[in-house]
């Protein structure tokens, strides 16, 4: 099931610029338009915590 369409629109990144989320349903994730930070999506609930956010520099190392 994918996230809800309004939900993506108001959804942001929790650090302090708050920019926009990219949602990605293939890999169940969400995308920080700023600072390129990947929040999982589990269960069809985003999981936005700073601490478990990956960086694009640990999706390169994989």
């Amino acid at each position: 099931m994918a996230l809800d369409q309004q939900l993506l629109e108001i959804l942001a990144c929790p650090d302090t610029h708050h920019a926009p989320l990219d949602y990605d349903a293939g890999a169940s994730t969400l995308t920080c338009t700023e600072c390129g930070r990947i929040f999982e999506v589990r269960d069809d609930i985003p999981i936005l915590l700073l601490d478990e956010a990956r960086t694009p520099a640990e999706e390169g190392e994989k």
